[in-house]
C-alpha cells in the first residue's frame, strides 16, 4: 500500500494551516496514498507561548476539518500531533487518526515530553504547560496494525518494542526535532526503531522555517525492517510517497528471527497499562 507523508510548512495561521493541509491530503489521495499523516503541530506553531493559544477540544476544529477530508478521500489519515488537545483544564500534545468513512480510530497523547537542555545550543520544557499521555496507540487498517508515537517518544526503545509485541508492522512518528538534535539524531533513531522490532518506520515533520522561534529539521523520512532508509525529503515543503512492501517484512523476518530468539526466560518488556 501507499503511505504519504506531507511536510507541511506551518503558519501562525491556524485556518490557513488547515486549508493547506487538507488541499495536500487530496492530492496525496489522488496519487494512490491509502494512508496520510501530516507532521507534528501542523495547524500551530511549535512552541510552549503557542500550546495555549491553539489548543481545541476533540473534536473540535481542526479534527472535524480531518474528518471530512478523510472520509472525502477514503483514505486513513494520521493528523500529526494536530492540535495541543485541552481537556479538563489539562493540555496535551495529541494526534489523532481517522478513517475512510471519517469516524476516529485513535487519539494519542504524547506519552514522554520533551524537556531537554543542550547547553549552548537548545533548551526546550514542554512539560511547563503540556501533561503527559499515559497510554499506547494502535489502529488496525486492511493492509496492518500501526502503532503510534509522537516526536520525543521516538528515543524509547521500549514503547517501539512493545508496539512490536502488540503486532504492528508499521510505527508513525509525527515529530519535529530541531537543527540540533535532528541532523544528530533523526535518522539514527528512526533506523534504530526499524532494525530492533524489524518493521517500517515512518516519521512526518514540519517543513522548515529559518524564521520560526523554534526551527524544525524538516527530512520527513521512511525506513524499512533491514533498516534503509527508501524515502527521505529535504527541509521543503513536499509530500514523501513510498510503497509499504509487507513481503519483505515477512522475507526480512524469516531470514533473521531475532523475535522468535528472544531469552524471555532473561529478560523483557512489558506494558503496565
Amino acid at each position: 500500500f501507499r503511505l504519504a507523508l506531507i511536510q507541511l510548512h506551518v503558519s501562525a495561521v491556524k485556518s490557513d494551516n488547515l486549508q493547506r493541509a487538507c488541499g495536500l491530503v487530496r492530492e496525496a489521495s489522488a496519487k494512490g496514498a491509502k494512508l496520510v499523516a501530516l507532521p507534528e503541530c501542523f495547524n500551530s506553531p511549535y512552541g510552549t507561548q503557542y500550546f495555549k493559544e491553539y489548543a481545541e477540544k476533540i473534536p473540535g476544529e481542526s479534527t472535524q476539518k480531518l474528518s471530512e477530508v478523510a472520509k472525502e478521500c477514503s483514505i486513513y489519515l494520521i493528523g500529526g500531533r494536530s492540535i495541543p488537545e485541552e481537556d479538563g483544564g489539562k493540555l496535551y500534545n495529541t494526534c489523532t487518526v481517522f478513517g475512510p468513512d471519517g469516524a476516529l480510530l485513535a487519539k494519542h497523547r504524547k506519552v514522554h515530553l520533551f524537556d531537554i537542555n543542550v547547553p549552548g545550543k537548545i533548551q526546550f520544557k514542554e512539560s511547563e504547560t503540556l501533561s503527559p499521555g499515559n497510554s499506547f496507540s494502535t489502529f488496525d487498517t486492511p493492509y496492518c496494525k500501526v502503532g503510534l508515537g509522537i516526536c520525543y517518544d521516538m528515543r524509547f526503545a521500549e514503547m517501539a518494542q512493545i508496539y512490536g509485541q502488540k503486532g504492528c508492522q508499521l510505527l508513525i512518528y509525527p515529530g519535529a526535532f530541531n537543527m540540533t538534535t535532528g541532523p544528530a539524531h533523526w535518522e539514527l533513531l528512526q533506523r534504530g526503531r526499524a532494525v530492533d522490532n524489524q518493521l517500517y518506520v515512518a516519521t512526518v515533520s514540519p517543513a522548515r522555517d529559518e524564521k520560526a522561534s523554534y526551527v524544525a529539521w524538516g527530512h520527513s523520512t521512511v525506513v524499512n525492517p533491514w533498516g534503509e532508509v527508501i524515502a527521505k525529503a529535504g527541509a521543503e515543503e513536499t509530500v514523501v510517497y513510498t510503497d509499504i512492501d509487507l513481503k519483505k517484512l515477512v522475507e526480512i523476518r524469516q531470514q533473521i528471527p531475532i523475535l522468535s530468539q528472544k531469552r524471555c526466560d532473561l529478560y523483557g518488556v512489558e506494558m503496565k497499562k
